[in-house]
């Protein structure tokens, strides 16, 4: 699956990284949400900048803890999860704020 798309692209050219830096998590829109179809992991894209051929995002991942940090487009598509050998997937259908994807975990 192609984990970015040109309509996510523009999107992220228009959420640069700290540009959504002291707003409130029901105005920070999530860009992107990518996920492990077979268990574990959750990555909630709310900003993104290009680094020569790959992207640093900053945004809430859900792991075996959940926190906002900063990860690679690079990791995503490298990863190979077990026991299938599934790479991450991009949801086609989630729409939400980080407030959203904060409730979402807490679940």
């Amino acid at each position: 699956m192609k984990l970015l798309t040109k309509t996510i692209t523009a999107r992220l050219e228009r959420t640069p990284l700290y540009s959504t830096d002291g707003k409130p998590a029901s105005d920070r829109q999530v860009v992107a949400r990518f996920f492990n179809p077979s268990g574990l992991g959750t990555w909630y894209v709310l900003e993104g900048e290009k680094h020569g051929d790959d992207w640093l995002f900053f945004g809430l991942v859900s792991l075996f803890e959940t926190e906002l940090c900063y990860f690679r487009l690079s990791e995503l598509a490298e990863l190979k999860v077990p026991p299938f050998g599934l790479g991450i997937e991009r949801d086609l259908h989630w729409a939400g704020t980080l407030e959203d994807a904060e409730k979402e975990n807490q679940k």
